[in-house]
């Protein structure tokens, strides 16, 4: 029988649990998949935690990407790159419980493996890689530019540098000093987060970074972004919704007032996925976890020291 990671009630990590799962045939414009791997996401947090509402139903179905292959489709299953048929290799993001070892999904989430991916690789693509689409889109990043990432070594800091670099920017990116060669590996310049930080950059850019992408929320990368930015319209946070709405900075995603860039996201996954494929875009896996050891990898995403993207393997 299929099992799946569930929260039996919304709130702390205390709630998960491993159960069966009775799963319905796929539906019209839906297909069965067997999943290879699922990543692993802060927004899982979020969403645990009710911080993107409560519905009434219960358990409460999580992860929200995933890669795997077709194991039954119903007539006429399509997604964006047109039909979809038993043994496609797919991943897809904005789905609910991924954290499984089969789902049914809406095809038109679904979207070609590349062949040179590893199944954890193409499980952790999507939700960060359309995350870091979108705060490039936003902050309208073109080549000249000179890019400030915040937490440059997670997930989607990664992500936005090889993006931005490929779109001709400089990036410089603020991670610890461990991860510097990480940073450097995909072109950006690492410096140290904590006090003087500005000074830090300026000493980089003497004219200061032309945008700003915080994916952490702190207090330290909003204020600083907003010292060294001049134009308020391209300082983006994914996280920092209060601190970000007091300062006037765009804020993306799910959050409180953030634009969800649903369209953006959607319009980017056949871009990410040709990228992927051919090698100009790298998912740098931290650690994979197996089902039921779900709880821990989700303890060490909250931890903000992941190192990389998390992945459960079913």
């Amino acid at each position: 029988m299929p099992h799946m990671l569930i929260g039996r009630d919304y709130g702390d990590l205390d709630q998960l649990d491993v159960i069966d799962a009775d799963l319905a045939g796929p539906g019209p414009g839906e297909v069965l998949v067997s999943v290879r791997a699922a990543g692993v996401n802060p927004a899982d947090l979020k969403k645990l935690a009710g911080q993107f509402g409560r519905s009434d139903a219960r358990p409460i179905p999580m992860g929200m990407e995933m890669a795997g292959v077709v194991t039954a489709a119903t007539p006429g299953a399509a997604g964006p790159a047109g039909p979809i048929e038993v043994g496609d290799e797919v991943l897809a993001t904005g789905v609910s419980g991924a954290f499984a070892s089969d789902i049914v999904v809406a095809a038109s989430k679904l979207v070609p493996k590349p062949e040179s991916l590893e199944w954890e690789q193409a499980a952790g693509l999507l939700l960060t890689g359309t995350t870091a689409w979108h705060l490039l889109e936003a902050t309208k990043v073109s080549a000249g530019d000179r890019v400030l990432v915040h937490g440059a070594s997670g997930a989607v800091g990664v992500a936005a540098i090889q993006l931005a670099r490929a779109r001709g920017a400089e990036v410089v990116g603020t991670a610890s000093p461990r991860n510097h060669a990480l940073l450097e590996r995909f072109g950006a310049t690492p410096v140290a987060y904590g006090e003087g930080l500005a000074d830090r950059v300026r000493a980089i850019w003497p004219d200061g970074p032309t945008v700003a992408l915080d994916t952490v929320g702190t207090d330290e990368a909003i204020d600083v972004s907003v010292e060294l930015v001049a134009d308020r319209a391209r300082i983006a946070t994914i996280n920092g919704w209060a601190k970000g709405a007091e300062a006037g900075i765009l804020m993306l995603g799910g959050g409180p007032g953030a634009d969800p860039g649903t369209q953006i996201r959607n319009d980017a996954r056949l871009a990410l996925v040709e990228l992927a494929g051919a090698g100009e875009l790298e998912v740098v896996v931290g650690a994979t976890f197996p089902l039921g050891q779900g709880r821990e990898a989700l303890e060490l995403v909250a931890t903000g020291h992941a190192d990389g993207k998390i992945v459960i393997l079913p």
